[in-house]
């Protein structure tokens, strides 16, 4: 029987949604209002960097958002080494006291270098993973699907792994579906699989796999109607936790017939089912 009451706990909190989104790329704050409300979501997660330069496309965010009814998931987007995340992870505690959040120690960890594939750097995310959790930071760290790090980011007490299913923005779906696996086998602290979602299809495949939760923007805000595709990404998700809760049927090599063989005449000789 499941449970209907099937929480996300991340830290010491817990939510009914398992999709969380991002607030970048939409073409206007209202869309990504509308977005937010359509796909149930409670974390949100929010660029402190381009916050604080006010960046265009997030003026006014902070202000677009009923920071009572969201978690905010402050984020180290555009760091390229481990001092410059965890001076922005600081930051963004501060930025959710801002919100009215007081107790907020969430933070979403990227620490990319490479500007031209957005690969996160695994030596500088462990780095500042261990130093923002001696901080009392509750850490959501975003890496590649490297099982061996994803492992070593639950011993120093990170709060989940948020492995990539393929390259930020790239829409290709879930390309390292083995590893991600592995991930979700050896893990004892949430796996939320990041970055590469295109389509609902892929979101439910995560979960269908037994990610915990997923994170989408680019295939939200990027869609023609991105309001609707958030609503498609919510069913999505719920759907795909539902089905793995319930147990999919075991792949075979061979097929088998979905109806009784009992009472089958064959050259007038009637089949009894064994």
């Amino acid at each position: 029987m499941i449970n209907k009451q099937d929480l996300l706990k991340i830290g010491n909190k817990f939510f009914r949604s398992r999709l969380l989104i991002g607030t970048g790329k939409y073409q206007n704050l209202q869309l990504m209002r509308e977005s937010l409300t359509l796909s149930d979501s409670e974390v949100v997660t929010v660029a402190v960097r381009r916050v604080q330069s006010e960046e265009s496309g997030h003026q006014g965010l902070m202000e677009a958002i009923d920071w009572s009814d969201i978690w905010m998931l402050p984020n180290t987007a555009g760091c390229t080494n481990a001092e410059e995340a965890i001076r922005v992870a600081r930051l963004g505690r501060e930025l959710a006291k801002v919100a009215g959040q007081q107790e907020n120690n969430f933070i979403k960890l990227e620490v990319i270098p490479d500007k031209h594939h957005l690969l996160p750097d695994p030596f500088g995310t462990l780095q500042a993973a261990e130093q923002l959790v001696k901080e009392n930071f509750t850490v959501l760290p975003y890496i590649n699907a490297d099982p061996l790090l994803a492992k070593r980011l639950e011993e120093v007490g990170c709060a989940t792994v948020m492995p990539l299913g393929s390259p930020i923005g790239s829409a290709q779906g879930i390309k390292n579906e083995a590893n991600i696996a592995l991930i979700i086998e050896n893990s004892n602290i949430p796996v939320i699989v990041d970055a590469g979602i295109g389509v609902p299809s892929e979101a439910a495949h995560a979960m269908e796999m037994g990610a915990d939760a997923v994170l989408v923007n680019s295939a939200i805000a990027l869609a023609q109607d991105a309001p609707v595709m958030a609503k498609a990404m919510s069913k999505a998700v719920q759907a795909g936790r539902l089905a793995f809760l319930a147990g999919r049927l075991p792949q075979r090599s061979h097929a088998m017939p979905s109806s009784p063989t009992f009472g089958i005449i064959t050259n007038s000789t009637t089949v009894q089912e064994k």
